[in-house]
C-alpha cells in the first residue's frame, strides 16, 4: 500500500523509467494535460511557475492523457513537441497515461484517494485538474481544471517554506 509519492513511478515522455522518489524534498505539482483542450493554454502558466520557484525546489509534472473528448490523440513524441513548440514546456512530462477507471495509472489512482474532489468525488473531471505534493509527498491540495496556475503561488510558496 502505498504511503507517498515517493512509492510511485512512471515513464518519461521520452519513454525512460522516471522513480517519483528522485523528487524526495521536493514539492510537485502534477498535471494531467492535453494538447487540444480549452485548458491548454494553462502550459504557458505551469512554465511560469516552473521557472519562478524550480530553484526553491518546485518540480512541476505533467501527464498527458487522452481520456476527456480525445483531446491528446497524438504519440508521446508529438506531444513532447507540441509542448515544447507552443508554450516553451521544459518542466518534466510524462507518457500518456489513463487518469480514471481501472486501468488508470497507480500514481493517480493514489492522488483522487488522498484529495478527492468536490462532494468526495474521486474521479477526474476534466484535463488539468492540478495536485500539490508536499516537501514530505503527501497531497495538499486538488484544484480544478479551471483553477490557473497563477492563482497558486500563495499554495506553492506556504509549501516550499514548510
Amino acid at each position: 500500500m502505498a504511503q507517498s509519492l515517493y512509492d510511485f513511478q512512471a515513464l518519461s515522455i521520452e519513454g525512460k523509467p522516471a522513480d517519483l522518489a528522485s523528487q524526495r524534498g521536493k514539492v510537485l505539482l502534477i498535471v494531467n494535460t492535453a494538447s487540444a483542450c480549452g485548458f491548454t493554454p494553462q502550459f504557458k502558466g505551469l512554465e511560469q511557475l516552473w521557472k519562478d520557484y524550480a530553484a526553491r525546489g518546485l518540480v512541476v509534472i505533467g501527464f498527458p492523457s487522452n481520456e476527456f473528448g480525445g483531446q491528446d490523440p497524438g504519440s508521446n513524441g508529438d506531444i513532447a513537441s507540441f509542448c515544447e513548440l507552443n508554450y516553451g514546456v521544459s518542466f518534466p512530462m510524462m507518457a500518456k497515461v489513463k487518469v480514471n477507471g481501472k486501468d488508470a495509472h497507480p500514481l493517480w489512482q493514489w492522488l483522487k484517494g488522498e484529495k478527492p474532489g468536490i462532494l468526495g468525488t474521486e474521479a477526474i473531471k476534466w484535463n488539468f485538474t492540478k495536485f500539490l505534493v508536499g516537501r514530505n509527498g503527501q497531497v495538499i491540495k486538488r484544484y480544478a481544471p479551471n483553477d490557473e496556475p497563477e492563482k497558486m503561488r500563495a499554495d506553492i510558496e506556504a509549501a516550499l517554506a514548510a
